[in-house]
């Protein structure tokens, strides 16, 4: 089962059922998901449509991150030290069921916990993360870590952080690093080539999409989800799924 959309509504939702198989809700990053309206989204979209959304960010990045900026509310200074990099205090749990909550709402295949290029490679670091996802895999859907900053140069501490932990998976750039721990499915997110990395303004050429294709044919028929997201999503994915030849 390939699995094809984009990191965010690219399109009218209506457009984008007919056009893709799969999304990765990007709001759900922002601020508290609603699971009231994350079930009504569930409700209205087809049959066989998949979706995943991405964490929190309470949960993942500190209080000083900029990705706060475009939250509507955010949480009080006090708790600067309490939430954020996949703590496992009391209250970066109660986020995480925030989460958890509205995942099954939405009948989510796939949590994304994508953390900061901050939260990088250390003992200590590598220690809070398998803590943390140790504590919260559960059997109601997948969860996608994306380690960023200085863990692509530890693979092996990554695969220690991911090992033996059901329905725990490597989230990963395909055309940036390996993905350590594809079970039970391997999860891509396209940021483009080039300029460190991510590179949001590349547009994939067909030769790039090919050898995507060509990856995702080598994990032996597998449950693989490929999101793009960069500027050109729209079109990358749609050239993808042609060029894939997906159902």
């Amino acid at each position: 089962m390939l699995r094809v959309g984009c990191c965010g509504w690219c399109a009218a939702r209506s457009r984008y059922y007919s056009a893709f198989n799969a999304v990765e809700l990007q709001d759900t990053f922002y601020d508290r998901p609603d699971p009231e309206r994350l079930s009504r989204l569930r409700s209205e979209a087809p049959e066989g449509f998949a979706f995943a959304m991405k964490a929190w960010q309470a949960v993942t990045h500190p209080l000083d991150s900029p990705t706060w900026r475009r939250a509507r509310e955010r949480p009080d200074p006090s708790l600067a030290g309490r939430l954020g990099l996949l703590r496992t205090t009391k209250e970066n749990l109660e986020a995480w069921d925030a989460v958890a909550r509205a995942a099954r709402a939405l009948g989510a295949r796939v949590v994304v916990l994508q953390t900061p290029p901050s939260f990088g490679y250390s003992e200590e670091n590598a220690r809070q993360a398998r803590e943390f996802l140790a504590t919260v895999a559960t059997r109601d859907f997948v969860v996608g870590w994306e380690p960023r900053g200085t863990w692509r140069e530890h693979e092996d501490a990554v695969a220690r952080v991911v090992e033996g932990l059901d329905n725990v998976v490597h989230v990963v750039d395909p055309f940036r690093a390996r993905s350590v721990k594809a079970e039970p499915l391997a999860y891509f997110r396209l940021h483009g080539i080039g300029g460190g990395e991510v590179n949001y303004r590349y547009k994939y050429t067909d030769d790039d999409l090919r050898r995507l294709c060509d990856m995702v044919r080598g994990l032996g028929g597998k449950e693989v989800y490929v999101m793009f997201n960069n500027v050109h999503m729209a079109d990358d994915a749609a050239r993808f799924r042609s060029l894939c030849a997906t159902p």
